[in-house]
Parts: structure tokens; C-alpha cells; sequence
């Protein structure tokens, strides 16, 4: 008894040099003590939410979608990636329903030189805006009712190329940040913008509705490779895979059955 009293007493007295950031691995690490680890720290931290924080390891998410049943700057998910080297190239996948008219946020890739690494955001004229390393181009889709949506998004730092697929359709390309590498050191948030890393969040660019099959490569998919995984298939996804996927929800967040084929 004695033992484990130290053993709190050293960890309470060390969780004012912790970030919030910092803070979620320590918790993760403290096996059966988290719950009375969250006692402590929600007095310290009242703000970081721990009562709805969620930890997960690797969790096949197939047929599954995260949901955000209403509009929040504290409900969000995020996404552990797999890498090792900066990025040259980049597919980001994923399926969005939401009847939002406002501006939100379908995927946001932050590292702390850069909060907008890689965004895909909606906005409320019906354009999606693209960014790579802070510079954007801008796409507009033909305007559609209410339904499930499936993007695809690709980047390639040798020509600057940038393009998204909606629904299996491309867009017309565009072209940024030729020569340009993406950081490593990322925090990817699903449900929300981030304005600085890992935080900086805004109710009114959080998304309300559910968002399922994240996948991301550190690759350029071909356009039948993209079609294919409109369709259903995959193609071994590298940074991020739905199948494994490493995540943490925090807030009112929760995970349901996919409600598109």
C-alpha cells in the first residue's frame, strides 16, 4: 500500500511539467491506475475532458463510422499514423455524411511548424479547399442533396499536383507546394480544424454527422486504384488503415455501423 501511495505521489507531483499531449500517454501507460489517475488530473485540468477520453489500440474498423451527433469544440477523434520520413506524396480516403450548409472540417494533418500540413475543409459555398504545408487550391463539385460522400484526396511533392476525387469523379487538377516534404511529427484530427497543433478548435468548422474509412498513403493512388477503393477494395494503406486503426475519441463521440453501403 504504502508503494503504490508513492507511486502516485511521484506521478501527481510530475503532471504539472506534462501538455495535455503529453498527458493522454501517460494515462494510456497507467494500466489499472488510469481511473485514479483521472480523478487527479481533471482537478489540475479540468479543460483536457478526461472523463470522455477514450484509448484504443489497433481496431478493425470495417463497416464501422465514427459519429458526431451534434456541433462541439471539444468532440473529436484522433489518429495514430505510421511514420518514419517526411512525406513526398500523399492519398488521404475517406467517407463523409452530414446535411451541414456551414463550413467544417473532414480532415485535418497538423505538425507544430505547420497546422495545416494537410486539411480537406468544406465550405459553405459548396467548395472544398485542399492544403498542403499552408497554401490551398479550391475545388467545386457539383452541388448534390444529403447523402453519403466519398473523397479522395492526392498530392505529389515533384509536381506540385493536387487532386480530389468525389464519388469516384476527379476534379480538375491543381498544383501547390512543388518540392515541398510534410512533417512527421503529426497530430490528425477527425471532427475538427485545428488553428494550432492539436488544439485551436472552433464549433463552427466541427463536423456534425459521421465519417468512416480513413485510409492514407504515402503514395499517389492511380486513378483505377482510386476507383476501386470507391468501390469498396483496398490497397494495403500504409500511413493510416481503417482496418488498424489506432485511435483516441474525445467528448461525444461515438462509433457506429456505416450507413453507406
Amino acid at each position: 500500500m504504502e508503494k503504490l501511495s508513492l507511486y502516485f505521489l511521484v506521478i501527481i507531483s510530475l503532471l504539472s511539467a506534462f501538455s495535455q499531449t503529453d498527458l493522454v500517454s501517460v494515462m494510456e501507460s497507467a494500466g489499472p491506475f488510469r481511473d485514479l489517475l483521472k480523478h487527479e488530473t481533471r482537478a489540475l485540468y479540468p479543460q483536457t475532458f478526461w472523463s470522455s477520453v477514450v484509448f484504443r489500440s489497433a481496431v478493425d474498423m470495417h463497416t464501422k463510422a465514427f459519429v458526431f451527433p451534434k456541433e462541439s469544440d471539444n468532440s473529436f477523434v484522433t489518429l495514430t499514423a505510421q511514420l518514419t520520413k517526411p512525406l513526398k506524396a500523399f492519398t488521404v480516403c475517406l467517407h463523409v455524411y452530414t446535411d451541414l450548409t456551414r463550413d467544417y472540417s473532414l480532415f485535418s494533418y497538423a505538425t507544430r511548424q505547420q497546422h495545416n500540413e494537410i486539411l480537406l475543409f468544406k465550405g459553405k459555398t459548396g467548395v472544398y479547399s485542399v492544403s498542403v504545408g499552408g497554401a490551398d487550391v479550391f475545388f467545386k463539385p457539383p452541388e448534390s442533396s444529403p447523402a453519403p460522400m466519398h473523397f479522395c484526396v492526392t498530392w505529389e511533392s515533384t509536381s506540385g499536383i493536387t487532386e480530389l476525387w468525389v464519388d469516384g469523379k476527379p476534379m480538375v487538377r491543381r498544383s501547390m507546394k512543388r518540392g515541398y516534404s510534410l512533417g512527421t511529427e503529426a497530430s490528425i484530427v477527425l471532427g475538427q480544424e485545428q488553428d494550432a497543433f492539436a488544439g485551436g478548435f472552433d464549433k463552427n468548422q466541427s463536423l456534425v454527422g459521421d465519417i468512416g474509412d480513413v485510409n492514407m498513403w504515402d503514395y499517389v493512388l492511380s486513378p483505377e486504384e482510386i476507383n476501386t477503393v470507391y468501390a469498396g477494395g483496398t490497397f494495403s494503406p500504409n500511413v493510416l488503415d481503417w482496418r488498424a486503426l489506432k485511435y483516441k475519441t474525445y467528448g461525444e463521440v461515438f462509433v457506429k455501423r456505416q450507413l453507406w453501403p
